[in-house]
């Protein structure tokens, strides 16, 4: 336990709870508070000490969140009070977690901090539903980018990134999924394949794949929404490859 204020950075992973670091696990078993987000498996919250002090702090099911401004306040006043503060953010802290913020208040607070490094869902879900981000021969890098700026706006990276190459995976994006095929149509990248995957490495995941011309309806016919990734590059035709090569072997192995 920590007898002085402390704040660890925790990334939770991409949601399936088994998606956690051994170091993850051990900083949860050592604290006496954690702040926990939405998109945290709240079944990670069973590693908690039985005296940790517990908060949710994040937007669910119309829950009004709180403000950054006063998350921070938060950390700060129950690690005075506590000691340890654990702030459990799904994925990875340092992508589109917000964490300097958090890191900034802390310290001017004389609070120390530490960051637990997570699996980001950008990297996870694709690998979940065998798609990989890089493959040799179709493409050379990838891009991972948030669909909405700090003023709401789609984000200008976007349009650079459809005119490259490289595999790109939009998070927090849904809502302008027809605004990002629009740029992506304009790139003259109409029919490159796209794959939109909700609730990536839980059971209850969901994916539709279709191309930038058609994803959009088949996205509204099947019901896709929050929380979901969009990835956007040749290599999401590897996925039915991988797949129908894995039923394969399964076939082959039970005739055996």
């Amino acid at each position: 336990m920590y007898a002085k204020p402390f704040l660890t950075l925790v990334g939770a992973g991409p949601g399936d709870p088994e998606l956690i670091t051994l170091k993850a696990i051990r900083t949860l078993e050592r604290a006496n508070v954690i702040l926990y987000d939405a998109l945290a498996n709240d079944a990670l919250l069973a590693y908690a000490p039985a005296t940790c002090h517990i908060e949710y702090v994040g937007k669910r099911m119309g829950c009004h969140a709180l403000s950054q401004a006063e998350i921070n306040q938060r950390i700060i006043d129950l690690a005075r009070q506590h000691g340890h503060v654990v702030r459990l953010k799904g994925g990875d802290p340092f992508v589109f977690g917000r964490a300097q913020e958090e890191i900034r208040a802390a310290k001017a607070a004389g609070i120390e901090v530490a960051v637990v490094p997570g699996i980001s869902s950008a990297l996870a879900v694709p690998a979940s539903q065998m798609i990989p981000l890089t493959c040799r021969g179709i493409n050379e890098s990838f891009w991972v980018t948030t669909g909405t700026t700090q003023d709401g706006s789609l984000s200008p990276d976007i349009a650079l990134a459809a005119r490259s190459s490289a595999t790109v995976v939009i998070l927090m994006a849904m809502s302008k999924l027809e605004a990002i095929t629009d740029i992506f149509r304009a790139a003259g990248k109409a029919q490159t394949p796209v794959a939109i995957i909700q609730n990536g490495t839980l059971p209850a995941a969901r994916m539709v794949t279709g191309t930038v011309t058609d994803i959009l309806f088949k996205v509204q016919h099947a019901g896709i929404s929050n929380p979901a990734i969009i990835m956007i590059g040749e290599v999401v035709n590897l996925h039915a490859e991988n797949t129908l090569a894995g039923y394969a072997m399964q076939a082959a192995h039970i005739h055996h």
